[in-house]
């Protein structure tokens, strides 16, 4: 078994990981991810992430190997002026009348993406936020319609991936474009570096962080 593990089945993180260019085993967490009564988005996130970390730390049979958990919220704010730390969390869909609702609900409007990283080695356990501020585009009912019929939102925090080639749901971002797919790289690499897993420097171009035009747009 490689030294690094990575605490999720996501096929986005798994492709974001190997992007730098180092070795790693995929072991899920399987953990409860219900969110505490009167818990703030930003403790939410933060606390998933460091569970789902010790959960496969637990299973593992030797010392010596680094655990990367990630956990990824959408949070829309309860108003239009913006999202703040009390805003509520969308998850990942139940059906296809629920990935409708929240589709329309983010619709023309400002979110934040939030990602919590945590790195757990056998001497020191690190942790951090990036959030990314996104805008979605004014797409009709029709598009959702037809993104919904691909399955793609089922999987996915918020129900939509801003990486989706048809339906491209975001107008703009203001932030890390690999933290929106589900595991920010600029966070990442100095994180591994202190564990002593070197990444490359450049990561592979398709995850460079691109802002979406007007027409453009991960398990999260």
């Amino acid at each position: 078994m490689t030294r690094l593990i990575l605490a999720s089945g996501s096929p986005r993180r798994r492709e974001l990981l190997a992007s730098l260019g180092v070795d790693f085993t995929v072991i899920k967490s399987d953990i409860d991810e219900t969110q505490h009564l009167g818990e703030a988005p930003y403790d939410y996130v933060r606390r998933l992430s460091l569970e789902k970390a010790a959960a496969v730390a637990a299973k593992l049979e030797s010392a010596g190997h680094v655990v990367l958990a990630a956990d990824t919220v959408v949070i829309l704010a309860a108003d239009t002026l913006g999202v703040t730390e009390s805003g509520e969390v969308l998850g990942k869909p139940a059906d296809a009348d629920e990935a409708r609702a929240i589709l329309r609900r983010l619709r023309g409007r400002t979110h934040v993406v939030c990602t919590a990283l945590t790195v757990r080695a056998p001497d020191q356990t690190l942790t951090a936020l990036t959030r990314t501020t996104v805008l979605m585009r004014d797409y009709t009912d029709a598009e959702i319609d037809a993104y919904i019929a691909t399955g793609d939102p089922f999987d996915k925090a918020g129900a939509y991936a801003i990486q989706h080639e048809t339906f491209r749901p975001v107008a703009r971002i203001d932030g890390s474009y690999t933290n929106v797919v589900g595991l920010p790289l600029e966070t990442l690499r100095p994180m591994l570096a202190a564990v002593g897993i070197i990444p490359r420097i450049h990561s592979d171009d398709s995850y460079a962080t691109p802002t979406p035009s007007p027409r453009s747009g991960a398990d999260r």
